[in-house]
């Protein structure tokens, strides 16, 4: 006689239920999905639950360095599926700052299995193998990542990692990890701190041996809220995941981030202050980008501000929005281990109606490229009440400078100093700062400098001059420039288009500058 598992009694009892036949039970992603929807739905009905392992976590587990962490290897043998398909799983060990279990369960065919916690699919090598000796089997898995060969036939390359709160990190062909995104954030920026959302329960859905993409389903809990999570993942050139998230509130929630992404920012080609470094940026984004509901595309450039810094850009059902990085060059960078240049941009497209609401940009000042000090997402203007739901559909993908369907020019240098030449008598002002912004790409390539290209040009604060716009000699790119006298203890937001008989050429550049961050 065949043995239920927990979650297909669960999953019989739905199909029971919905009126279908319980003889063909079959777990399919979609009755999967709605069976964990039920399962968020109840669970913001009860009061929160910090996730713990069925034992206690040992104190060198607890303590671990990076370094030591990363001496815990998964035995490359042990990958789930391996030579079974193109998709494999390795599990993360717990330890470091990873001290919270997920469930994980395999879905395959009709059966859903539980994965406990095997010490042997690891190896503990150098300052933790002390660890191979030890009792951890109450212990549980933090994580996951997948494999797949995406740069290489006979190679599994890993593309995808779900590790730590609701955080996981993607790449495509030719990329390194760089930004990551999550599944949620809320009351970021707020005083009362922010909440962290975590992923406690995932099931892996077993892809076809010759499918090219395969699909998970989480469960995600906080103080505030639940929630139900599909992921459709397809890796590739650029790597994308059809999302379907279900919100349950809780209790009200007074700022909601949908769709975060979290990225790095230490210094770029537009600071105020000269860095003691040999490398001329170092970032794993350069700037936000947003494509609004009415065809604009505007470039927000990122900074590592002297203090927090919440900026807006708002709109009702925007087309997308993401962190970008550019150039994609060596030279830019020059970092050998750092290879900034690979970092993976990353696009959120919405589906179906957002509403009105707001993309939110967080820049934290930081003095390390260890520290993740940017974040972004949308905030809808509703917020959401205890008791309520709601549903949101995205896609997310990498992508290298441009996402899909950016038909304009792109800003590629931001540069910022002195409004001096060499001719004054006297100090020039050092408030008074001379901005140039080069733009290159799409309706430029090939225009005679002969054209009348005009800057749309504005400021929030301060005085604007010595605006012009002209051809460089490289033939192929188009720089404005600018003076800006800012007014004291009031930020400067600036906006730049470029226009050819008043349509618009490139991307709106924007940007915020404080005069007392000299």
């Amino acid at each position: 006689m065949q043995r239920w598992t927990r979650t297909q009694l669960r999953l019989f009892a739905a199909l029971l239920l919905w009126g279908l036949s319980a003889s063909v039970l079959a777990i399919t992603p979609e009755a999967l999905f709605e069976q964990v929807s039920g399962q968020a739905r109840d669970l913001a009905q009860s009061p929160y639950e910090e996730p713990k392992f069925s034992g206690e976590l040992p104190q060198q587990l607890a303590e671990l360095s990076y370094d030591q962490y990363r001496q815990i290897r998964y035995r490359k043998d042990r990958a789930i599926w391996r030579n079974q398909g193109l998709f494999q799983v390795e599990l993360f060990h717990p330890g470091f700052l990873y001290k919270k279990p997920v469930t994980i369960h395999l879905v395959e065919g009709e059966e859903v299995k539980e994965l406990p916690f095997d010490s042997s699919r690891f190896s503990y090598d150098d300052q933790v193998a002390s660890l191979a000796d030890q009792d951890l089997s109450k212990l549980g898995y933090t994580g996951f990542r997948l494999h797949y060969p995406l740069n290489r036939a006979d190679t599994a390359d890993e593309f995808a990692v779900f590790l730590g709160a609701s955080y996981f990190r993607l790449i495509g062909r030719g990329n390194s990890y760089g930004m990551s995104a999550r599944g949620l954030a809320i009351n970021t920026g707020l005083p009362q701190g922010e909440e962290f959302p975590s992923f406690k329960e995932f099931w892996l859905v077993r892809p076809q041996p010759d499918a090219d993409h395969m699909t998970i389903i989480a469960l995600l809990d906080s103080p505030s809220l639940s929630g139900a999570y599909r992921f459709d993942i397809t890796p590739g050139q650029s790597t994308e995941i059809v999302t379907e998230a279900r919100l349950f509130a809780r209790k009200d929630v007074n700022k909601l981030g949908i769709a975060p992404l979290t990225s790095m920012f230490l210094h770029g080609e537009m600071g105020r202050h000269q860095q003691d470094d040999y490398r001329p940026r170092v970032h794993d984004s350069s700037g936000l980008l947003m494509a609004t509901s009415t065809g604009e595309w505007t470039w927000r450039v990122l900074d590592n501000p002297e203090t927090l810094q919440i900026t807006s850009l708002q709109d009702t059902s925007p087309k997308g929005f993401g962190l970008v990085q550019r150039p994609r060059t060596f030279d830019a960078y020059l970092d050998m281990e750092g290879r900034y240049e690979k970092r993976p941009s990353q696009w959120v497209e919405m589906q179906g109606d957002w509403g009105e609401g707001r993309v939110e940009l967080v820049e934290i000042p930081s003095d390390s490229e260890a520290n993740d000090n940017i974040t972004a997402y949308w905030v809808p203007k509703t917020p959401l009440l205890a008791g309520e739901s709601r549903t949101y559909r995205y896609r997310t993908y990498t992508f290298a400078s441009a996402p899909e369907n950016d038909t304009l020019a792109k800003v590629v240098r931001s540069r910022q100093g002195l409004a001096a030449n060499g001719h004054h008598d006297t100090p020039p002002d050092a408030n008074i700062r001379q901005f140039i912004v080069d733009f290159r790409g799409k309706d430029l390539d090939g225009l005679d400098p002969s054209q009348p290209v005009k800057a749309a040009l504005t400021t929030s604060s301060g005085k604007i001059s010595h605006a012009f716009v002209t051809a460089l000699p490289d033939g192929k790119t188009w720089r404005a420039s600018f003076r800006l006298e800012p007014e004291s203890g009031s930020p400067a937001d600036m906006r730049l288009t470029l226009n050819l008989r008043g349509r618009p050429l490139s991307e709106t550049w924007n940007a915020i500058w404080n005069d007392n961050e000299l």
